[in-house]
């Protein structure tokens, strides 16, 4: 079995992303799985999206937390939400959270779920800041 995942993209416009993110945990979890993979946004004047910077992160866990990570040789850990809990967190007032992954770095995010039991949840909604 696995867990019931689901990526959609709300918006992937010149040079901002939005998208949604939803797991139902049949209790295996998620380890540092693919959430945004920059290679597949739209690129701009040609040029191709190289990483994001997360603006604004929506959220709700129930019973599991998520560690979101930007993907490197050895992930580096953005931001953690917590279980059992409804998440509005603002960074736009600079310019978003940056990727300070060092080597390997693609400018990917991953998930990976904390202490997710069957029935867990979560959905997660980041709007980004394309850079290229």
């Amino acid at each position: 079995m696995a867990d019931a995942v689901a990526s959609q993209i709300l918006f992937d416009g010149a040079k901002r992303a939005i998208m949604k993110f939803t797991n139902i945990s049949d209790g295996t979890g998620e380890s540092a799985v693919l959430k945004v993979d920059v290679s597949a946004l739209t690129s701009y004047n040609g040029a191709p999206c190289s990483s994001v910077s997360i603006e604004r992160i929506e959220a709700v866990t129930i019973g599991m937390g998520v560690d979101i990570l930007w993907d490197a040789t050895t992930d580096v850990l953005c931001t953690t939400l917590g279980q059992d809990s409804f998440f509005t967190f603002d960074f736009t007032r600079f310019s978003g959270l940056t990727n300070n992954a060092g080597a390997g770095k693609t400018g990917d995010v991953m998930f990976t779920t904390i202490g997710a039991s069957a029935g867990d949840r979560y959905t997660i909604v980041l709007e980004m800041l394309k850079n290229f």
